[in-house]
């Protein structure tokens, strides 16, 4: 079967629809599947619940699709950095599901795993905590967290052979490898598509049975904040 597209709105097709679960790889702006991003919103599906680490900033990443009211719900880690976020956060328009880092990486490998949940002592006694199943083992509390699945995730890697199999590279990986195995539809783009055999079994970092879907995308090089000094 060939897993390659020619561009990021083709391989979108037929696996979108209102009111789907969609993850997106990525930490800050680093890895994140920025072309496919940009092919979700021209699509126009809606009312989507976007797991994600965070939403990028306003007019780049998710915040994209912020901006269209294309997101109805949130399920992320770190909302900064994002006016518009924050705007429809704080005027009720738009629903969020906030997870400690760790618990949402462990809910999205979980969910690819096949384990429908996991106790964890991170969040025990906040906000967090609210309406989950606590228990106790050892002596310690902790709280039921659910694993996570997608009807479709968007994946960043470095490179990918023409079965899917993918390498990321450094701090891009982030949490592409967890969200790669946790969709039921995984779409990845990359920097370059190589030939079967060319990539070191020992160097691949998510195996192409969990890939559906290659693109090669342009890459842009963003700051997610920019700090300078003062003169």
């Amino acid at each position: 079967m060939n897993k390659i597209y020619p561009d990021a709105a083709s391989a979108l097709e037929g696996v979108t629809f209102d009111g789907m679960t969609v993850m997106a790889g990525g930490f800050g702006l680093c890895g994140i599947p920025e072309n496919l991003i940009v092919a979700l919103r021209d699509n126009g599906a809606k009312e989507i619940t976007a797991i994600s680490n965070n939403a990028g900033v306003d007019d780049f990443g998710l915040g994209l699709l912020l901006q269209t009211r294309q997101i109805k719900k949130m399920i992320s880690s770190y909302v900064g950095e994002n006016a518009t976020f924050e705007r429809q956060y704080l005027n009720g328009e738009l629903e969020l599901e906030f997870n400690p880092q760790g618990t949402l990486a462990e809910r999205c490998r979980a969910g690819g795993a096949g384990i429908p949940g996991f106790y964890t002592k991170t969040g025990v006694g906040t906000l967090i905590a609210e309406g989950k199943e606590h228990k106790d083992f050892n002596g310690e509390t902790y709280i039921l967290e659910t694993g996570l699945v997608a009807d479709l995730s968007l994946i960043k890697a470095w490179k990918a052979d023409k079965e899917g199999n993918l390498v990321f590279r450094k701090t891009a990986r982030n949490f592409n490898p967890e969200m790669a195995t946790a969709g039921k539809v995984t779409i990845v783009e990359v920097e370059e598509i190589v030939e079967i055999g060319e990539l070191n079994p020992d160097h691949i970092d998510t195996p192409g049975i969990f890939v559906d879907r290659i693109i090669v995308g342009t890459h842009e090089k963003r700051i997610e904040k920019r700090t300078v000094r003062a003169a």
